[in-house]
Parts: structure tokens; sequence; C-alpha cells
């Protein structure tokens, strides 16, 4: 059993926000597995499948970003899933835009959602993928700049980090995360 968890917030006024990226990529693997993610359960989106053998719930947290724990925490514990079948997709600003990083582990770096997340499971010990979406150029506050939208230009970029970050998960599992991380972790050629 695998949960991949895309971090984002709820309802039309944020779907196209920098802040819910997490949630562009369940929706990219809802569309090539044919799991719609309509049911509510745990405070989240979800839907489930069958992918390779193995059990797969696609979750999209609906307790917006820095409540996430409020959600991961309570399926977590339905599914009995251990920590090594869970995987967060959410943004970092730390990355510039459309590079993504594949982590086993590790702290939440400032950011909310994961902050939730370690605080309801108490551990870091879970797999990640964080796709960067880069910081103002401009004196801009954060919370403004995350709830904002990208730009035309970025589009591209941001698309194309979505499509290998739904790669790198069915990378993970056809084979194993570590091997998903040595070819997803290298730096995106120009």
């Amino acid at each position: 059993m695998k949960l991949i968890a895309g971090l984002g917030n709820p309802g039309i006024k944020y779907a196209r926000t920098r802040h819910n990226i997490g949630f562009w990529v369940i929706d990219e693997l809802s569309r090539r597995w044919g799991i719609p993610v309509t049911k509510e359960k745990w405070n989240a989106e979800v839907g489930e499948g069958v992918i390779r053998g193995e059990k797969v719930i696609l979750m999209k947290p609906l307790t917006y970003m820095n409540l996430s724990g409020e959600a991961v925490r309570p399926a977590m514990d339905w599914l009995k899933a251990d920590l090594e079948d869970l995987c967060v997709i959410y943004d970092d600003l730390d990355l510039p835009p459309g590079q993504i990083r594949l982590r086993l582990k590790g702290s939440a770096g400032g950011h909310n959602g994961m902050k939730s997340i370690i605080a309801h499971l108490g551990s870091d010990q879970f797999k990640r993928i964080k796709i960067g979406i880069g910081r103002p150029e401009s004196p801009v506050p954060i919370p403004d700049y995350v709830l904002g939208t990208f730009s035309s230009a970025e589009l591209e970029e941001i698309s194309d980090a979505v499509v290998r970050s739904a790669d790198a998960v069915e990378r993970w599992l056809s084979s194993t995360f570590l091997e998903a991380m040595n070819i997803y972790n290298m730096r995106k050629q120009s």
C-alpha cells in the first residue's frame, strides 16, 4: 500500500497558485491511472486504485496547507500504513522553478504544511518530492508569493516538473524510491 499526498489549499480561489502544485501532481497521477480523486474521507479528497499490483491512495488534504497533518495522520492510522509507504509532494521556495528534489526524510525547511505533517506523525522519516517555485525577485511577502499564480513564462517549466514528479512516483512504484532519486534529482537539462 502506498499513500501519496499532494499538498495545497482547497477551493477554486487557490487552484492555480504556487502553493497548490502538490495537488497538480495528484491530478496528473489521477489522470494517468484513471483513479478519480472524488471521495471525501480523513479531511481530504481521495482516490483509491491498484497500480502494478499494489493498492495506491491519492490524497489532497482539505484542511488548508498549514493543517495538512490533520488529514495525513488519520489516513495513516486508518490504513495502518508505515511511514515508508508515505510520499508527500509539495512546493519549495528554495529550489528554482521547475526543479524537483526527492528526499527519503528531512526537516520541514520552513514549509508549514510539512511542519504540520511532521508534528502529527511525530517523525520526519517519510518520503517527499519537492517542486521548486523559486523565491520572489521583488520584495513580495512570502504568503502573497506562494498564494500567487505562475507567470506564463514559468508555466512551461512548472508543467514539466509536474509530469516529472508523476514519473518519479511511477518509478518508485516500479522499483525503489532510491532509484527514483538517482534519476530525478539530477538538474534539469536546459
